[in-house]
């Protein structure tokens, strides 16, 4: 068992996207389906999909790659562990890159990239930095 299911995830497609892979396999959560659609909805994913098993499922993620095969995502880290979670209001979300990242942020109103949550005025768990 993972102690940490996110850090898998964010591991899995970090190394993918240094191996210049088109897609990566990962263990379904709501949480993982939450990362991913922000992650498509900023533009550093190409797709993802839920394929159904007989377990939870697994996602799979479509890596986004440039027009000379550079890698989109360029950093991907986690900022909340198990060990020190990081809650901040969105007044005092992190800026990833002055704006040129995004923070993923578990809220009350789902997972969101750090934008959404200025836009919505709700802040919530700091989850990754993706640029």
């Amino acid at each position: 068992m993972w102690s940490d299911p996110i850090a898998d995830m964010l591991t899995r497609i970090r190394n993918a996207a240094q191996a210049h892979m088109q897609t990566v396999m990962i263990p379904n959560s709501k949480v993982k389906t939450g990362i991913a659609r922000v992650l498509k909805e900023e533009g550093y994913i190409e797709d993802y999909d839920l394929i159904e098993d007989n377990r939870q499922g697994l996602l799979r993620v479509a890596l986004k790659y440039g027009p000379m095969g550079e890698r989109v995502i360029q950093s991907l880290g986690r900022v909340s562990r198990g060990g020190r979670r990081v809650y901040r209001g969105y007044e005092d979300l992190p800026r990833v890159l002055d704006g040129l990242g995004v923070a993923v942020v578990s809220t009350s109103r789902g997972i969101l990239s750090d934008r959404e949550c200025r836009e919505q005025k709700v802040g919530g768990e700091v989850l990754c930095t993706v640029y």
